[in-house]
């Protein structure tokens, strides 16, 4: 399987295809698999259903063994399309906490950082 990332890929229904397009796309393209829904306040006021996730974010966790947890993003990693927030944690063996990476689709943007005034959210 080749390591290049085509730019005339339209999609597959192909698991295996879809994972190697993901993994090999360029960061321009990895920065769009970031996006997030919004609450449904943020859909009216804004009238769109999702945007790009942020540092600085206020988000609710939809899915997994944090679910319903609500926390400020902290670190948001493109390269893996994981992000990490603030006090959802992983207890290790040991008793060492450490920063759970979390999955963009499963959470919830309750509150945007707009501190950003190149930000563009919505429709305007």
């Amino acid at each position: 399987m080749k390591n290049k990332f085509s730019k005339l890929w339209g999609s597959s229904k192909n698991p295996r295809k879809q994972k190697k397009y993901r993994a090999n796309a360029p960061l321009n393209i990895k920065r769009k698999f970031l996006s997030v829904h919004l609450s449904k306040e943020l859909k009216k006021k804004y009238l769109t259903r999702n945007t790009r996730i942020r540092k600085g974010d206020k988000v609710k966790i939809a899915r997994g063994q944090f679910k319903g947890k609500t926390g400020i993003i902290s670190k948001v990693l493109t390269k893996k399309s994981k992000v990490f927030i603030e006090n959802i944690q992983n207890i290790k063996n040991d008793g060492t906490k450490t920063n759970y990476p979390i999955e963009p689709s499963n959470i919830i943007i309750t509150e945007l950082n707009l501190t950003d005034k190149k930000r563009k959210v919505g429709k305007k």
